[in-house]
């Protein structure tokens, strides 16, 4: 059994070396990421998940995973920030406030696809300008939900959690081994 990893994201492959699975090939789906009109975060990243595991081909030997991970300022959807000034806008609006991190996983094997979703509540300190300023000068904003990566510099940022770390990072660890379990693929193989 062969496993497919739908993304291009390193921190997901880097998670998955976390409990030694290793993707025997990648291959990131190109699907439209736009939110529907007054689709809410969490249904809104589910459906990302899922769409992203139907567009990813597959052969009947093979299990495709995928993720999203969307960050969540109450019903507002904060995506990649497409520059600068919009990560800006999103870190000011998060500072000194909670918000919700939310990673939906959606494994496919065959036509039948398994999902899970993790909402995790994250606290961002008050920024300062000077905070700011220095964490957009280091450009990890850049292709991270909600402008930020908590494993980067942003982490000296979040004072809490509470819920999953690596779901904020991208890829709920525990979750996923349990999905992939669930559609036949050894997760806890002997090498």
């Amino acid at each position: 059994m062969r496993l497919i990893l739908g993304s291009g994201s390193p921190r997901r492959r880097e998670l998955l070396a976390q409990i030694g699975i290793v993707a025997d090939d990648i291959r990131p789906p190109e699907i439209d990421e736009t939110p529907e009109k007054a689709e809410l975060p969490r249904p809104y990243c589910a459906r990302m998940a899922r769409e992203k595991a139907v567009a990813v081909p597959a052969t009947a030997d093979e299990v495709v995973l995928c993720a999203d991970t969307t960050v969540a300022l109450g019903r507002r959807i904060l995506g990649k920030p497409a520059d600068a000034g919009e990560a800006a806008e999103f870190l000011l609006a998060m500072s000194g406030r909670r918000h919700k991190v939310i990673t939906a996983v959606a494994v496919k094997h065959g036509e039948r696809i398994w999902e899970r979703d993790v909402v995790t509540t994250v606290m961002m300190k008050r920024l300062s300008d000077e905070e700011l300023n220095a964490y957009l000068a280091t450009n990890d904003w850049q292709g991270k939900a909600g402008g930020y990566g908590i494993q980067g510099p942003a982490g000296a940022l979040i004072p809490w959690i509470q819920g999953s770390f690596t779901a904020v990072v991208g890829l709920p660890l525990a979750e996923t081994a349990g999905l992939l379990q669930a559609a036949g693929y050894p997760v806890w193989r002997q090498v």
